[in-house]
């Protein structure tokens, strides 16, 4: 397992063999090439309990209480997927993202206050693959890894005309009019135009497609993208709408398949 350069604990430590000894269940078979997860946070509490969760499903994990720490290495050692709050002293989570995307195309989860829309828009300008408010549930948080890790190994399977896989099979497709959609790999287009969505917003948009001209209520959204134990208000799924919409609207100006039905939710229309 890989350590950090912030003060070295037990936890930090701990591999996934030494997860299983104490009780764990979810490690990586060690025929599995690990996959590495950086956090960034200064809140201490954070990095122990994320870093603990992510070992007990077989990750390793790095660990940086601060932005400037984090960029330096995030570039020259670059692990799979990173993770980091957006409120950091020397150098906050925005500035992380705008400097590392400079450079780098690594996937990024970011966490952001409760209810705080403008730094997730800001962020997902920047170049995030997702965000996640605090508090936060574990096991979205692990969900939202595990979606991203499997899209940007879908994808790299694509960019290896060597690699036989199942990327061809229309099962896998989930076309609607002019909106196709790839579960595996999280690509969306649209008119033959790729748009680019972020795993929640994916999930939101496949639970409309799915059935289209289906009435979906806010809470059934909630559920097609958020873990069981996860609350999350009606204001957080408006706001994946909008931006969803926004995104559509920069490949077609006059895209309006995503319908709103005042007091009942949403629907998707065949275009």
């Amino acid at each position: 397992m890989e350590s950090t350069p912030i003060e070295q604990t037990d936890f930090e430590a701990m591999g996934p063999a030494a997860a299983n000894r104490g009780g764990g269940n979810g490690a990586a078979p060690l025929e599995v090439q690990q996959k590495v997860i950086a956090l960034v946070d200064d809140d201490r509490n954070i990095l122990t309990t994320v870093s603990i969760a992510l070992q007990a499903e077989g990750y390793a994990t790095r660990l940086y209480s601060d932005g400037e720490a984090a960029l330096k290495a995030l570039l020259e050692n670059p692990p799979d997927l990173a993770v980091f709050d957006i409120k950091m002293p020397r150098m906050d989570g925005m500035q992380l993202l705008r400097e590392l995307r400079r450079h780098s195309a690594l996937p990024v989860i970011f966490l952001t206050s409760k209810d705080d829309e403008r730094d997730e828009e800001a962020g997902l300008e920047q170049g995030a693959d997702d965000y996640i408010a605090k508090p936060f549930s574990l096991r979205l948080l692990l969900a939202r890894i595990r979606a991203i890790l499997r899209r940007n190994a879908a994808l790299a399977d694509d960019a290896n005309p060597e690699k036989v896989t199942d990327k061809e099979d229309p099962a896998n497709i989930l076309q609607r009019g002019r909106l196709v959609m790839d579960p595996a790999r999280h690509n969306v287009s649209w008119n033959t135009k790729p748009v680019s969505l972020t795993v929640t917003e994916f999930l939101i948009l496949e639970a409309l497609a799915i059935r289209p001209g289906v009435i979906k209520s806010r809470n059934q959204l909630m559920d097609a993208a958020y873990a069981e134990d996860m609350f999350v208000d009606d204001r957080t799924v408006d706001s994946h709408i909008k931006r969803m919409r926004s995104k559509f609207r920069t490949v077609d100006d006059t895209f309006s398949a995503i319908e709103t039905l005042y007091g009942a939710g949403y629907s998707f229309t065949d275009g």
